[in-house]
């Protein structure tokens, strides 16, 4: 396994570690390893805000829905009175 260094961490940051991994019963290492892993976990899964409402709704079953023909080209918007 490969191991990395952290250097110029913040000495806040540092004892906040150390209360959450103490609150966890871990080491702060494993705490880190915790957190790096779920960071990149979660950046992996999270697609657009589409794929996550379409992967929220297939959990449950899906929708299906009746969509309407278009029948105008989309336009711009027009704010004048």
């Amino acid at each position: 396994m490969a191991s990395i260094t952290i250097r110029n961490l913040d000495d806040d940051l540092k004892a906040k570690l150390r209360m959450v991994a103490a609150s966890h019963g871990h080491s702060m290492e494993e705490e880190a390893r915790i957190i790096i892993r779920h960071a990149l976990v979660k950046a992996e899964k999270s697609g657009g805000l589409g794929s996550r409402i379409h992967a929220r709704f297939t959990a449950i079953g899906g929708v299906d829905l009746e969509l309407p023909a278009r029948k105008d080209k989309a336009r711009a918007a027009s704010f004048d009175e």
